[in-house]
């Protein structure tokens, strides 16, 4: 047998082997069938894929009851594809269903929103990167109205209603104009189908609720006694008056009483959404007076006395200012619009510079904080607007008093005579100054312009004196002032003070 011969048998016996092997499970006609793939894997074939998906909408009753919904659909990460195949095997839509009913969840129709975090900074001074989260809703109608509520939480329900409908007061004299009212995070709204398994929200107060708190889960509560008032209950409890009042909207303001025995919410806000009202405003803004100390060598140190009364100016102003959450971060003032109404008078003081004999024990002093007196600080500034008070917010004290409107570079003054301590820079003060008073308290300034401290490390001030510019260094959102009183040396064993209780 020549070789030719040998190859056509060898090949026939090939051919033959092939089809009896390789083809046992095929009819040998082709057929047009469903292959479906769960995760990137395949699962077999079905014979119809609108058969399964009526299939799958037929079992799910229950989700259907669960969410109100017309239909369920197939689990978004389940593709089917149309192939043209041999195979026989087609498995049934149960089989398929029984897979991956517990592995992958079923989805309805409704919308995906995403909002994209904010950049901040940690402890260090870092900037973290905002993380975008989802947010599953059945109906759109759900999310606005929640972003709507949230923002009257920040925003009173009256003027965000003037703005909305256009009915805001035309300024006369002094008020308030919202020019703008909107988010300051990115958002896309799509309708999609979302799965089953996810934390659906489906009522405005669920959603509302966790754009506030970051959280759905019950509040900390509180059970008011005998004498408690608004403010301490806030302060003891780590919260802000503001976010007091937002937990118990029943409660009108800080004034309202409260009766023993009554429960109220302590929640700490965390919000997932920054809202940002823009306001133009005109006030009136008292301006506080000079004070010029003149030294009397034949009285003693202990001598003081008010040789001219200080008065104080009034300025109508006007600003604009931008809040985000209610938190005021930005104060600008227009200068070619303040109006003089009256102009301060200096006060002048008269105080003694004679030595005190000393007692035969060597003691002239006393222990413990010095005694808080109405007016024993001058005022650090030439504006008055207080932007951010002392106090708790979002769970995080606030230890100083934030004054805003001056403008960048204005004038910082030492609230009292005494030693510089301290001219540096950190990454939450940014450049800031301390002083070291004779009456025992220390005054921090903070956020100055940065080249604009006039002054060094073991020099005397005398009050009233410019010592730095105002600014925005180190962690703050817009110009102002941070103006902090401490009992000891700030972040040094001190105690921070409400500075407000001096003025």
């Amino acid at each position: 047998m020549n070789k030719k011969c040998k190859g056509i048998i060898i090949l026939s016996l090939m051919v033959s082997l092939f089809f009896t092997t390789g083809f046992t499970n095929f009819s040998g006609k082709p057929k047009t069938a469903y292959r479906v793939y769960l995760k990137g894997k395949t699962l077999g074939l079905i014979k119809s894929k609108s058969e399964f998906e009526n299939y799958i909408d037929k079992k799910e009753e229950e989700i259907k009851k669960k969410y109100n919904v017309d239909k369920v659909y197939t689990p978004e990460d389940l593709d089917i594809i149309k192939e043209i195949t041999f195979e026989d095997n087609i498995k049934s839509n149960q089989e398929i269903y029984e897979e991956i009913k517990d592995i992958s969840p079923f989805t309805i129709n409704g919308y995906i929103i995403k909002i994209k975090g904010l950049d901040t900074k940690n402890a260090e001074g870092k900037v973290v990167k905002g993380t975008t989260q989802k947010i599953y809703v059945l109906e759109k109608a759900v999310f606005t109205e929640s972003v709507e509520k949230t923002a009257k939480s920040f925003i009173s329900s009256e003027a965000y209603d003037n703005y909305a409908n256009k009915t805001q007061k035309e300024i006369i004299d002094t008020g308030v104009i919202i020019e703008k009212i909107y988010l300051k995070n990115k958002i896309t709204i799509k309708k999609s189908k979302i799965p089953v398994n996810a934390n659906i929200y489906e009522s405005v107060e669920d959603l509302s609720k966790y754009l506030l708190f970051g959280t759905t889960a019950a509040q900390a509560t509180y059970t008011i006694q005998e004498g408690d008032t608004i403010s301490d209950v806030a302060f003891n409890n780590k919260i802000s008056i503001e976010e007091f009042l937002i937990a118990n909207p029943q409660l009108q303001d800080e004034k309202s009483l409260l009766s023993p025995g009554q429960v109220v919410t302590l929640g700490i806000l965390k919000p997932q959404i920054s809202v940002v009202e823009e306001d133009h405003i005109v006030k009136d803004e008292e301006q506080n007076y000079a004070t010029k100390t003149e030294e009397d060598p034949n009285q003693y140190t202990n001598y003081s006395v008010v040789k001219q009364a200080g008065e104080k100016g009034l300025n109508r102003v006007t600003q604009k200012i931008q809040k985000v959450n209610g938190e005021t971060v930005s104060v600008v003032g227009i200068d070619s619009l303040t109006e003089v109404l009256k102009v301060p008078v200096e006060e002048v003081v008269v105080k003694g510079t004679k030595e005190q004999p000393r007692s035969s024990s060597g003691w002239s002093g006393g222990y413990g904080d010095p005694v808080i007196s109405k007016g024993m600080f001058g005022w650090p500034a030439t504006c008055s607007t207080v932007s951010s008070p002392f106090g708790w917010r979002w769970g995080v004290l606030h230890d100083g008093t934030d004054i805003a409107g001056c403008g960048y570079g204005s004038n910082i003054f030492a609230a009292e005579s005494g030693t510089v301590v301290t001219v540096s820079y950190k990454y939450d003060n940014g450049q800031y100054i301390t002083i070291k008073h004779d009456n025992g308290y220390y005054t921090m300034y903070a956020h100055l312009c940065s080249g604009c401290t006039y002054v060094k490390q073991g020099d005397r001030v005398q009050r009233g004196q410019p010592i730095g510019g105002m600014g925005q260094t180190g962690f703050a959102s817009g110009v102002h002032l941070h103006f902090a009183i401490w009992t000891g040396p700030p972040y040094g064993g001190g105690r921070a003070l409400n500075a407000m209780s001096f003025y």
